[in-house]
Order: structure tokens, then sequence, then C-alpha cells
């Protein structure tokens, strides 16, 4: 079978023979087989994408299947199946079908992807509502456990440790999880200041130096603000963090330090909206383990700031 349409994915630009290492070039980390296809298949394009969008909509069937009847199904051909499969950083079809199958095994007797794709209707009830979002927040919470590089949490972590000043910036949704971050790290005696207006943070960006540390929230690293406030504290000096959920966009190529996540759409959730709880986590990780590399300054200060608001709550027993 030929395909129709050629194969224009940025991941697979060049022939086989390059020597390009794929997994790195599309920024998928080692970890679960539906996580690097879904976090790839956002830059594929052509014929590529029509591959990773068939497995996404059935993985199981994709797991059965021969590579010549994927391709059929999915309108392309086993060379661009197989292309396919070494751009999400896969060594052929069978490493492909083996992850898949070991991964909707372990779901299906876990019970937590069951119609998980299924659109949420109007009419539905907050029961089935409930379970559509729990369903699909567990499954970016996997994605995202499996995308992540605990190296470049390390990374980021040792330099928010040391730093004197910590800007952290974001827009929209994006600001409140900053701020969130920025409310943990200051509890704990780190010097964090969280920055949504872009004035503002451009302004507090210059004044970063060697040694600060500039962390940007953004799903999609394409948002302009957030771009100019990262690059701006980056050319201070300052070591540069993005949080967000595609390696190769803008924001990601600008940052020193890259931690991804994963995000799982439904219906009146958006990408950017669904990939909150995630973005959560992997900063609550990153607290954690900055907490742990000043602990004796992290418990002291936790005891203190404890201390300080002890009295503004209600006494046990009191009557409201």
């Amino acid at each position: 079978m030929v395909d129709h349409e050629a194969d224009t994915s940025a991941g697979t630009a060049v022939a086989d023979a390059d020597g390009v290492d794929r997994r790195g070039a599309l920024g998928v980390a080692a970890g679960g087989t539906l996580a690097r296809v879904r976090t790839g298949a956002a830059e594929l394009t052509g014929a590529l994408r029509r591959v990773a969008e068939h497995v996404l909509s059935d993985p199981e069937a994709a797991a059965r299947a021969t590579i010549v009847e994927l391709a059929e199904r999915s309108g392309t051909s086993p060379a661009t199946v197989t292309r396919f499969c070494r751009a999400m950083g896969f060594d052929g079809y069978a490493d492909l079908r083996l992850g898949i199958a070991a991964e909707t095994g372990r779901a299906r007797s876990a019970g937590w992807t069951v119609d998980i794709g299924r659109e949420i209707q109007p009419g539905d009830p907050l029961e089935r509502v409930l379970e559509q979002i729990m369903a699909a927040d567990t499954r970016a919470m996997h994605d995202t456990a499996a995308l992540l590089d605990l190296a470049e949490v390390e990374r980021a972590a040792v330099a928010i440790a040391g730093a004197e000043r910590v800007n952290i910036f974001g827009a929209s949704g994006s600001a409140l999880v900053g701020e969130e971050m920025q409310f943990s790290l200051h509890r704990i005696g780190v010097a964090a200041w969280a920055w949504n207006d872009v004035h503002s943070g451009l302004a507090s960006a210059a004044l970063l130096r060697t040694g600060d540390v500039a962390l940007c929230i953004s799903h999609s690293g394409q948002t302009r603000e957030a771009i100019e406030m990262l690059a701006e504290g980056g050319s201070r000096g300052a070591t540069t963090i993005a949080l967000t959920g595609f390696r190769r966009s803008p924001l990601a190529e600008l940052a020193d330090i890259v931690l991804l996540t994963a995000s799982q759409e439904t219906t009146f959730r958006p990408d950017a909206l669904s990939a909150r709880h995630p973005q959560l986590v992997v900063l609550d990780l990153l607290y954690i383990a900055v907490a742990q590399r000043t602990h004796d300054r992290a418990h002291a200060a936790f005891r203190r700031t404890a201390q300080a608001v002890d009295g503004h709550k209600a006494a046990r027993g009191a009557s409201s």
C-alpha cells in the first residue's frame, strides 16, 4: 500500500541512517508506551500522525494488529509504521506492540481507563462525570510519571536549593499553579516570587543574577509572555526551568532544565486545564526535593511559619 500523504514530521525529517536518537529528538523519555505516543503525536504531521491517532483511538486493537493491518487501518504503509515506531523511540513494531499490550493489560486489570476517551454529555449524571474525570486525571498522572526525567528534577531541585532568589512565571491558569509553588517554597524559607503580569515579571527577571532561578510554567510552551520572561531571566545568568507538555516548544528549547507533564483532555476541560493536576504533582515533587536538600533550614522555617499563624486557628471545641 502506498501512502497518500508524505511523512513531514519534524521528528523524522532525516533518514534513519543519520544516527539521530529520535526519542531524544522528540523529547520523549523512556516510560509508558502510550504516554510516549500521546506526547509525540502532537509533534507529528501527515501519515505519521495518522498512525499515532489510530493507535491511540484503540490501543488494544493496535496491540493485536500486524504491521500490515495497522498500516491499512491508518491509511499508510508498513514502512511508515516502522518510521513511526522509530520516531517514538522504539526499536521496531514488535517493541511497540509489546509495550501497548503490557500497558493495556495493566490498565484493564486496574480498571481506570474504561471509556476514558468517551465524551462527557450534558445530560450525564454527576456520578458518571466523576468517574470520567478520575479516569482522565489518573491516566494523566501515570503518563506524567512515565515521561518525567527524574535527573532533570534533581538538577532543578539543586538549583532552587542553592538560589538566592527564585522567580516563577506563568500566565492565566499557569499563574495559579505558579502561585501554589511560590507558597510552598516560601513556607520553607526559599526566597520565591510568583509573577503573572508580563511587565512586573520582566522587571523582576531583569534583576536576576547568576545563581538565581527562573521557573516558567506553560503547558503549550508557546505563550509569548512566558517565553519573554524566561528569556529575560536567562539573559541575566539565571538558571532557567520550564514546566511544559511539549519538549520541542519554544519555551522548552529556551530552558536549561525541562520538566515534562502529560494531560488527558476531556469535554469542558481542554489540554491546558487538564494539565493542571499533573503540573501540581511535578511541582510538589520538586518542592519536596528542595526541602530534602535544605532539610535543617526548611524544617526550622516551616516550624516558625506554622507558629506564626497558629494563633489564628479556632480553638478545638469552640462553638461556631
